[in-house]
Order: C-alpha cells, then sequence, then structure tokens
C-alpha cells in the first residue's frame, strides 16, 4: 500500500471553488488561496442565520496508545462513508500542530485512503492560523514585561505623568501569562527573561517565567468557543495576564493590548475550507492537545456546517474523558449546539494495550491473536461506551480495522459490544476506512444516520450555577470515575481567590494524561477507587473556564529518542518525504 503522502499527491483534486459550491457556499462566502484551500467568511453565518441544523456527529475513542487509535481515520472515513449513502455532509476538525508532527505522532490529516488533503498543506502551517495565536499570545507577554520595565525604570507617578496611562502596578512575580511556541520543547518549560549585564537594567527586570505550546494558549480556546470576532473581542480583553501588587487582576484590556492581539487573529477567526480524497468539505479550524487544551475544533465551523448540510462530523481529541468531556461540558454550553449521536472508535491492538499491567506497545506483539488480553483489555471499551452514554445521546461503537487484525478477534469484539446491557441500544459496525475509503465506512455511516433518529436528551455533567468544585467533582467524580479530588494548597488558594473575584460560573477544563482514565499513565484497563490530584488552578476567563491541573501533566510537550522529524525531508524534486 501507498505512503499517507503517496496517496495525496496521486488524487486528483477538484478546484476549493467547486467543493465550496458543493458545500452550499457562494462566491462572497470565500476568500480563496490557491486551489486547494479557502477561507470562509464569518459573514456565511449571517446569510444561513434562517436555515435548518443538521446533525451532530462526536468522534471519540477508548483511551489511546501511542499506535494510534485512527479517530481521524474514522472521522474522516465516516464523512466519506455518509456521503457513499448519498447524505450530505461536511467534516469539521483541528488543525495540527507543528509539535507532534515532529514529535511523535506525525502529521493529523488521517490516513491512507481517510485522509483531508492535500495532507502536507494541512499539517505545516495550513493558513497561519497557529502562528497567528502565537504571535498574538507573545505580543501581550512582551507587553507585559515592557510595562513593568517602564513604570519600574521611571516610578509609577512619572511614568502616569510621562505618558498620561494609569500606572498598573504590576507584581512581576505574579504574572500568570507565559510564552508559547508551536514546537514540543521542553527546555522552555521553565526560563528566566530580563537577564542583564552587571548594573543594568536594559532589558527589562529579571523574573521567572516559561513556555507552554501555542494549542495550549487560552487565545487558542478562545479562538475555538467565540461565535464571531466581535465576541473574539471581548473574550480577549477579559483575560488575566498577571496581578497587580494588590492582588487584583489585570486584564488584556486593561494593558490595551487586547484591541491589538484581535487584529493579529483578525482571519484566524475564519474557518479553513479543504477536501478529503473523495471530495467531502472539510472546515480546518482551532488547535489539537485535548489532554491540555479545549481540544475540538471551532464552535464558528460546525455552526457554518450545520446550516450547509444534513449530518456534520467531528472528533474531540484524545478518549472519551478528554476532547469529548470538553466537547459536552464546555462547548457544548457555549455554542448552544449538542451532539446528537456519539461514536466510539476502537482498535484491537488498542484494547490489548489498556489491559491492566500492560505496559508493552510494540506493533509486533499486539497484532498477534491473544483473545485473553484482548478481553482484559475490554473493560476500557466499555468504560467509554458507559461515558458517552451518560450524556444521554445515542452511541455507535467504530471498530477501525487494521490490515493485521485477526478476523476471529473482530468477531468476538462485535458480539461482545452487541451483548453488553447499556441503557440505550449501541450499535456497532467495523470501518475499513484506512484501506477502502468511504466504501468501507458504509455499515458505520448507516448506523449513525439510524442513531441520529433516535430521540437524544443530552445532559451535561454539570450546570454553570453549580460552584467551582462541585463542577471539578463532578467531572473527576462522574467523568473519569475517580473516588475523590485532592486540591493542593495551591490550588485550594486558587480556588478560594477565584471565588471571591466572581468566577464561580465558569466551567472546568481538566489538563490530564490522555494514557489513562485516570491522572496516572501506568493506570490501564477502567481505573476506579483512586483520587484525583489537582495541583495547580488557572483562570482562563476569556475563554470561560478555570484550567485545572491534574498529577504530572505538562503544557509543553518534549521532543522523544527519536523524533519524526528525522524522517522529513524533500526529494530531488523539492517534494516532501517521510510525512505520514
Amino acid at each position: 500500500m501507498k505512503s499517507d503522502i503517496e496517496i495525496s499527491k496521486d488524487t486528483p483534486l477538484s478546484p476549493i471553488t467547486d467543493i465550496a459550491l458543493q458545500a452550499g457556499l457562494i462566491p462572497d462566502d470565500l476568500t480563496p488561496l490557491g486551489t486547494s484551500k479557502a477561507k470562509v467568511k464569518t459573514s456565511t453565518l449571517t446569510r444561513l442565520k434562517d436555515r435548518k441544523n443538521g446533525k451532530l456527529i462526536l468522534v471519540t475513542a477508548i483511551t489511546p496508545t501511542p499506535l494510534g487509535e485512527g479517530k481521524t481515520v474514522t472521522t474522516i472515513g465516516l464523512a466519506q462513508g455518509l456521503a457513499k449513502i448519498n447524505q450530505s455532509v461536511i467534516a469539521c476538525i483541528r488543525q495540527p500542530s507543528m509539535g507532534p508532527v515532529f514529535g511523535v505522532k506525525g502529521g493529523a490529516a488521517g490516513g491512507g485512503y481517510s485522509q483531508v488533503v492535500p495532507m502536507d498543506k494541512l499539517n505545516l502551517h495550513l493558513t497561519g492560523d497557529i502562528h497567528a495565536v502565537t504571535s498574538a499570545h507573545n505580543l501581550a507577554a512582551a507587553a507585559i514585561d515592557a510595562r513593568i520595565y517602564h513604570e519600574q525604570r521611571l516610578g509609577y507617578q512619572a511614568f502616569t505623568d510621562k505618558t498620561e496611562l494609569p500606572a498598573l502596578r504590576i507584581d512581576s512575580q505574579r504574572v500568570s501569562w507565559r510564552r508559547v511556541v508551536d514546537q514540543n520543547d521542553r527546555a522552555l518549560r521553565k526560563i528566566t527573561v530580563g537577564l542583564n549585564n552587571p548594573n543594568s537594567t536594559m532589558n527589562g527586570f529579571e523574573r521567572e517565567d516559561g513556555f507552554d505550546i501555542s494549542a495550549a494558549s487560552e487565545l487558542m480556546a478562545i479562538l475555538a468557543l467565540s461565535q464571531d470576532l466581535q465576541d473574539m473581542r471581548q473574550r480577549i480583553g477579559k483575560i488575566v495576564l498577571a496581578y497587580n501588587l494588590d492582588g487584583k487582576p489585570v486584564t488584556a484590556e486593561d494593558l490595551q493590548v487586547a484591541g491589538a492581539m484581535t487584529v493579529v487573529m483578525k482571519e484566524a477567526i475564519e474557518p479553513t475550507l479543504m477536501q478529503t480524497l473523495e471530495g467531502v468539505p472539510t472546515f480546518i479550524h482551532a488547535g489539537p492537545f485535548a489532554n491540555i487544551a479545549h481540544g475540538n475544533s471551532s464552535i464558528i465551523a460546525d455552526k457554518i456546517a450545520l446550516k450547509l448540510t444534513d449530518f456534520v462530523v467531528t472528533e474531540g481529541g484524545f478518549g472519551s474523558d478528554m476532547g469529548f468531556e470538553k466537547a459536552c461540558n464546555i462547548k457544548a454550553s457555549q455554542a448552544g449546539n449538542t451532539p446528537d449521536c456519539a461514536v466510539v472508535v476502537a482498535t484491537l491492538r488498542g484494547l490489548k494495550s489498556n489491559a491492566p499491567d500492560q505496559q508493552d506497545y510494540q506493533t509486533k506483539t499486539l497484532i498477534k491473536p491473544d483473545t485473553e488480553r484482548l478481553e482484559a483489555g475490554f473493560c476500557n471499551l466499555e468504560w467509554h461506551i458507559r461515558n458517552a452514554e451518560q450524556y444521554k445521546i445515542p452511541v455507535v461503537v467504530a471498530i477501525n480495522r487494521f490490515p493485521q487484525d485477526c478476523d476471529e478477534e473482530l468477531q468476538w469484539l462485535f458480539e461482545r459490544v452487541k451483548g453488553l446491557k447499556t441503557e440505550t441500544h449501541v450499535d456497532i459496525a467495523i470501518s475499513d476506512a484506512f484501506q477502502s475509503g468511504g466504501e468501507g465506512v458504509k455499515e458505520l455511516a448507516q448506523a449513525v444516520v439510524n442513531a441520529t433518529q433516535k430521540q437524544a436528551n443530552f445532559t451535561p455533567l454539570y450546570t454553570p450555577e453549580q460552584s467551582l468544585i462541585e463542577k471539578i467533582n463532578q467531572v473527576a467524580l462522574k467523568g473519569y470515575g475517580a473516588k475523590a479530588v485532592e486540591l493542593s494548597p495551591l490550588a485550594q488558594q486558587q480556588l478560594n481567590e477565584f471565588e471571591q473575584q466572581g468566577f464561580n460560573h465558569l466551567h472546568i477544563c481538566m489538563a490530564k494524561t490522555p494514557a489513562s482514565i485516570s491522572h496516572d499513565p501506568k493506570l490501564k484497563g477502567a481505573p476506579s477507587n483512586f483520587t484525583l490530584p489537582i495541583r495547580e488552578l488557572k483562570l482562563c476567563a476569556g475563554a470561560g473556564f478555570i484550567y485545572a491541573l491534574c498529577g504530572n501533566v505538562m503544557t509543553m510537550p518534549g521532543l522523544p529518542e527519536k523524533p519524526a522529524y528525522m524522517q522529513l525531508d524533500i526529494d530531488q524534486n523539492g517534494n516532501i518525504v517521510g510525512l505520514s
């Protein structure tokens, strides 16, 4: 079989203007960027406002492994499968970060015959939205240090006299806005800024700082959760960048940098239109990393797609305890749109990897028939099915087939799911999206269509009226199966401050390992009876949530011993090779 990038390059593409026309867009809705991609104007929503919404399909998965479970492959394949059975459909996925592209995971365009194409353009820069987020974020970081420098250099009153600006009196030890970069770089997790030669302050005043990956920026969450450009501008103004010497928040509006940040991100608010290998229209918008971020495609992309078509297929990052949970408890509430069906992706090798007490991720071991190990790991799939069910929406299980899979094991898994006693009927289908594209997903597509005809009574885990600690407990106990939550002294202090400052209405965005339903990557299967440790809370007032860091999760990934970038190069004709 050809490599992903060979398939992408060898497949003739339709002009993006034809794909737009197929989706129901008109020339005034588009800003074409070459022949393979275009920006879709947010004004499109005004034109379509009176149209009825289609059905929203949310794709999630079992607990992921380094081998990959094919969630994006299934998302793209399902969209192609729906088109094959004559349903109008648009896919909505997130823009890949170059961190995992050059790190472990590689690209995030899908794979095989279920890809968004051209996959090299999608995985590398695309239309620059992540770079815009990075630039706007770091503009605010530079503005903070510049303000600290000038106010302290001149003195607060002299600064006001000279500039006619109020002195913000920022506490340099309570700057909460770290810098960001769209690469995995562990050396930047903790740095010192403002270093000077002896007896000099020309480089600013020294303080500890650090970098997060760009996808973890609050600006990325704001981009994903904004309703339009004006909403994004208001949200950016609410961002708390630091605290003053009296302990009061200093916002981007206070620093008068919110307008400029919005200007930098003005074009990023528009989703990018591309296509799958089979010509299904696909919106690309917002960023990845549901373990340390919001991890879902944008509200704007979903809303435009729902007005244009009968079915919208989107995905939440990692397992149902991560991106799916945030889609249901954060995104759905702010969007006003709720999922009509959940698709839970599972693989034979993924379930074997999730068997309790198993740490062996070698493909050569996992592709061998081992029903005992498969049965031991089945508890993970069962957990994710029941987790999706508690949101009161229909659930369909997609078994993502790999070429080496054993037919007997596939049949065993199929029958095992069929035999589950669940609150509602859970359908199941085998997906052959990787090898066969939409043709191999027709059965799954029909199961999804059938599921959306059932009555959904979507119910999130918590309501905005509950206290912050009640929301944290709901996610931990009901969303993860923990027995209790343990706040560090720092987290407890921060919780008290946020409540006193009037932020009790915000949602909760958990940051934890994706390798386990719990906070501990070593706890496989369906762990229970564990206590969830929360070491720190961060305020994301513009995004509308409190960010809770659990266990040892890092907001800046590091590169592995043998990074994916080692495979990337260009050939004699200037074509990219090694990208997958």
